[in-house]
């Protein structure tokens, strides 16, 4: 008996050291009792209410996964570290340890699959153009000219340049420093369109003081898949956070918190988002996958 306990105390030393190694981070978060989750402070997902307190519908989502990965590993208490992070350090801070899942808003591509892994596809973004009411903007065509921002760290002018309407076309292109700050420059007037994800600006307008002097326009410049981002190549903790994203869907327990943060009034200015559960978002749900933007098309 006692060279069994010896082989087994000597083979859990040798995993423990493996799984450190592969960066196993099940094992992590067993041995650790905590899991650090990246949030966003200012995204149509998940933004924060100030105070270290985070909120939105991908911000409850992984705290979820996080009570379902608590019953997994049999755990009696499992600490969230809150992380915010950026659309600059989202991908290092998760490659590094800082941060075990992100669950923001960051596009399932092929650029990043080369250093993360995503889980299944909980969102299916639009990509879209913002402007105030009254600017006479209805579409790509009436950009000439313009000064356009987007946040540092995203690709959405890139998504305009490479869509053929765009061809001719000429504009100043400014960078706000995170999504707030790229609003600012719209309210402010130095830029005359803000282009990216339309949940990021449907929550930016409702927050706004006057949200009623904006409007998103035009065309949709593209279809991205969204999906909480994890260490590449740790199969074990994607395939545990997947099996909650799928419990979460099938219980219908996904739908409800996007109702709960699109379709009711949210913090803190008790105002609607108003962005119905669209059709692209439904199918994922339906159909699981990991599957990035590539493999969408743009109609």
């Amino acid at each position: 008996m006692k060279k069994h306990l010896l082989a087994f105390a000597v083979a859990a030393v040798a995993a423990g050291s493996a799984f450190a190694q592969a960066g196993d981070t099940l094992a992590k978060i067993k041995s650790s009792g905590s899991i650090t989750l990246g949030v966003r402070e200012s995204s149509g997902l998940g933004y924060t209410l100030g105070n270290g307190k985070y909120v939105g519908f991908h911000t409850e989502m992984a705290e979820h996964i996080v009570g379902d990965l608590q019953k997994q590993l049999g755990l009696a208490k499992l600490d969230i570290k809150y992380q915010p992070v950026t659309s600059q350090n989202r991908v290092p801070l998760v490659q590094n340890g800082t941060v075990d899942l992100e669950c923001g808003s960051t596009t399932n591509n092929q650029s990043r699959q080369k250093d993360a892994s995503f889980a299944f596809t909980t969102y299916v973004e639009e990509v879209r153009i913002a402007v105030k009411a009254n600017s006479g903007i209805t579409g790509i065509k009436d950009l000439n000219g313009k000064t356009i921002v987007t946040t540092t760290g995203t690709t959405s002018v890139q998504t305009l340049r490479k869509n053929k309407r765009a061809d001719g076309l000429t504009f100043k292109e400014v960078m706000g420093k995170d999504h707030a700050d790229s609003f600012l420059m719209l309210e402010s007037g130095r830029a005359d369109a803000f282009i990216m994800d339309g949940s990021i600006l449907a929550a930016n307008i409702s927050k706004s003081k006057a949200p009623a002097d904006y409007k998103v326009v035009g065309e949709v410049l593209s279809v991205e898949p969204i999906a909480c981002m994890l260490r590449k190549d740790d199969t074990a903790f994607k395939k545990a956070v997947d099996d909650s994203i799928v419990r979460q869907i099938k219980d219908g327990s996904l739908e409800k918190l996007y109702d709960k943060w699109f379709m009711q009034p949210i913090p803190p200015n008790n105002v609607k988002v108003g962005l119905p559960l669209s059709a692209a978002t439904k199918d994922a749900w339906a159909n699981p996958n990991d599957k990035p933007m590539e493999a969408y098309e743009v109609k």
